[in-house]
């Protein structure tokens, strides 16, 4: 169980863009598999800030912040277990954090976003496509990346049998230019 996502900031073409990721509109999902069966456990409390200028894409800034004990497990009971130390150790670090420090453009409004994803005070470098649609109401990031949750610290080891380490996260972020 973990995770965390990772976010960029593009905005539609020709237009410089700072904004703020509105949670009301966006998702944070995790998805892994426990015991053959997948869950699917959205992060309820997350912000983040986008900032983009389509004279210099490869300058842009990304920054999301999560609030990991708003992982929602469906019951009450599995999410506090979550905060506990083996787990997120929430009282200890309340929030996973993404810090893009490098944006390649692709083909179309693809963008590969390369940065640090810090959990549970561990760190990795990833790099997540990104697809961008722009809209009346801000420019929406779409995309996915894998993540080991024992890479982070995450997981009592009593769970190794019946929950994968394999998580994927996905999100879909919606960021207002300024």
């Amino acid at each position: 169980m973990c995770c965390v996502l990772a976010s960029a900031g593009l905005a539609a073409d020709g237009m410089a863009a700072d904004g703020a990721v509105n949670p009301a509109a966006s998702s944070i999902v995790a998805t892994f598999m426990q015991q053959h069966a997948a869950v699917e456990a959205p992060f309820r409390n997350f912000s983040g800030t986008i900032s983009y200028s389509a004279a210099r894409p490869q300058d842009t800034t990304a920054t999301l912040l999560v609030d990991v004990a708003s992982l929602d497990l469906g019951d009450a009971d599995a999410s506090a277990e979550l905060r506990k130390p083996a787990w997120f150790d929430s009282a200890r670090y309340p929030q996973a954090a993404f810090h893009s420090s490098a944006v390649k453009p692709g083909a179309g409004r693809q963008f590969d976003v390369t940065g640090t994803l810090t959990i549970k005070g561990h760190s990795q470098v990833i790099t997540v496509a990104i697809t961008l649609q722009p809209g009346a109401g801000g420019n929406a990031f779409d995309g996915s990346f894998e993540l080991s949750r024992r890479a982070f610290g995450i997981g009592d080891p009593t769970w190794d049998s019946v929950l994968d380490d394999r998580v994927r996260v996905r999100f879909h972020l919606l960021a207002a230019g300024a």
